[in-house]
């Protein structure tokens, strides 16, 4: 079986974009995190004891887009011109969107995927002591555009 990720000698190898044309990179990923009507309240009255919920994942999803090949192996280093993370609430869920982008020779997927996934893992880390069955789903690349792939769309 032969696999772009392993060279001649049998090591995993960062693809190389060293000839690929740097564009305008844009990706949006998506995560939900479920909680109860209760826990909801809590956060939207700003009753949780660490602080302010949706501020501090929305800083700990931007700080994780910039971090993202740090965490995953094989992920270049980008240098990020934007990442916006929106949240959309209703009595049991917070619907997390992450957008980056940049712009470079390689896409910004695996950075919107990984500050979508931080951010919802905040929410858990800081509304645990009131909920422990919290659930994080929906996981998702919604959208990405940009390099010789083009658009894509959920």
């Amino acid at each position: 079986m032969e696999l772009s990720h392993i060279n001649d000698e049998g090591r995993a190898r960062m693809v190389d974009v060293t000839e690929k044309a740097e564009t305008h990179r844009t990706a949006t990923a998506a995560a939900t995190v479920n909680v109860a009507p209760e826990t909801m309240q809590i956060i939207r009255t700003g009753g949780i004891k660490k602080g302010d919920v949706l501020a501090v994942a929305q800083v700990a999803g931007i700080m994780a887009a910039k971090k993202t090949s740090d965490i995953i192996p094989m992920c270049h280093p980008l240098m990020l011109s934007s990442v916006d993370i929106h949240f959309d609430l209703t009595d049991t869920e917070i619907h997390i969107e992450a957008t980056v982008k940049c712009k470079g020779s390689t896409g910004v997927e695996m950075e919107a995927l990984t500050a979508a996934s931080t951010a919802a893992l905040t929410v858990y880390d800081m509304c645990k002591a009131v909920q422990r069955d919290i659930t994080i789903t929906d996981v998702m690349l919604l959208y990405k555009d940009g390099g010789k792939s083009g658009e894509f769309t959920r």
